[in-house]
């Protein structure tokens, strides 16, 4: 299956100031798309480790998103970073300048033309009615840290990214995960591809703990449900979702 990465960079998230919601929001996307998010990295607006772990992600994973460091200011520097990481020069584009001049009604400062050098080579995507395009060089998609740009500029391009969707059943049980590992072990046994996750919940009334039963192969999900359904006495389960 596609193989994704992630790379969040931002001295605000390191240092606790900003609350970092694009990993979950983009691992979620993805999951629905069938594309395994491996591993998702905070790193600092620095630049040399910025290229060093985006040249790093780029050969490990099919895909790679950035998160963060492509606004006006001094510790923007993800494209400066990115253009370093694949040896390519970091050019001002006429395109991007005639965008913002549009966007601003105004001639550009310098804070403004920051944001139009792009690494040499890279294509730009056209997003819907967001002003400023998504910027892919090699594998590496570049999207804005700000969470409500994040989304949207990655929904207007999720379907460039496709594999074969992962099902889901949850399925909420009275008892403790000790009083069900058994059950759980041995379900495994006979459906070893079945990727099984046990989450047990504190303070809710109704229930201890929920199970996530996942596959690729819907059938094979819904044998594997019924196979722990059955095992598991009926008045241990709640509900299946």
């Amino acid at each position: 299956m596609p193989s994704a990465g992630l790379l969040v960079i931002g001295n605000e998230i390191l240092s606790g100031k900003i609350v970092d919601t694009n990993s979950p929001f983009l691992a979620g996307q993805l999951r629905e798309l069938g594309v395994d998010l491996e591993r998702i990295l905070v790193i600092p607006d620095v630049v040399d480790t910025i290229a060093e772990e985006t040249r790093r992600f780029s050969e490990a994973y099919d895909h790679v998103f950035t998160s963060g460091g492509i606004g006006p200011t001094h510790d923007d520097v993800t494209m400066e970073a990115i253009a370093q990481a694949f040896d390519r020069r970091l050019l001002l584009d006429d395109q991007i300048c005639a965008r913002i001049e549009r966007t601003q009604q105004e001639p550009l400062n310098d804070a403004m033309k920051k944001m139009a050098f792009m690494p040499e080579g890279a294509s730009i995507i056209d997003v819907s009615d967001l002003w400023f395009p998504v910027i892919v060089l090699e594998n590496v998609h570049i999207l804005p840290g700000i969470p409500q740009l994040f989304e949207k500029k990655f929904n207007s391009i999720r379907d460039r990214f496709a594999g074969v969707p992962i099902h889901l059943k949850r399925i909420f049980v009275t008892r403790h995960e000790s009083e069900i590992a058994e059950d759980l072990h041995a379900l495994l046994r006979e459906f070893s591809e079945l990727m099984l996750g046990s989450y047990p919940r504190i303070g809710e009334p109704d229930y201890r703990v929920m199970l996530t039963l996942e596959s690729r192969d819907a059938d094979y999900l819904k044998r594997a449900a019924e196979a722990l359904c059955a095992r598991l006495p009926s008045e241990v389960i709640l509900r299946v979702e």
